[in-house]
């Protein structure tokens, strides 16, 4: 059945224009266990575009042409273990943000900055923990 969007992919995803793609795709991998799922390569040897699943989102990346900037994010990633996933972010590259820290609405967060600057919030859902009061 034909459909406005790929098979696999949410409806909104990520889409981070960076200056090494390669670096980014190790990054991700490193960090969040991401899976590339497809790569398209320029005539000079640069990604076009790359696609990695996290999880079950797909986030984009591309390498800016010509050397122009990348463009800065900030993207939140719900994962198992926040604790585990901020350790692997700073042995992959990252610094540090915000450690792990419980938050009064239920989640255990983190922040990190990718070696280019993304900004990459980290939290574990702890359902045991209910949100207080608005």
């Amino acid at each position: 059945m034909p459909t406005h969007k790929p098979a696999g992919h949410n409806a909104v995803s990520p889409y981070l224009l960076v200056a090494d793609a390669r670096a980014m795709l190790a990054f991700l991998h490193a960090t969040f266990g991401a899976k590339e799922l497809l790569r398209k390569m320029r005539d000079d040897g640069s990604i076009m575009h790359a696609e990695v699943r996290i999880d079950d989102s797909v986030v984009m990346v591309g390498e800016r042409p010509d050397g122009r900037d990348p463009v800065r994010g900030s993207t939140h990633v719900y994962v198992p273990d926040v604790d585990a996933c901020y350790a692997a972010g700073l042995a992959a590259g990252a610094s540090s943000v915000t450690p792990p820290t419980d938050q009064p609405y239920g989640d255990r967060s983190a922040g990190l900055r990718d070696p280019e600057g993304h900004l990459w919030w980290i939290g574990t859902h702890q359902p045991n923990e209910a949100p207080s009061p608005a």
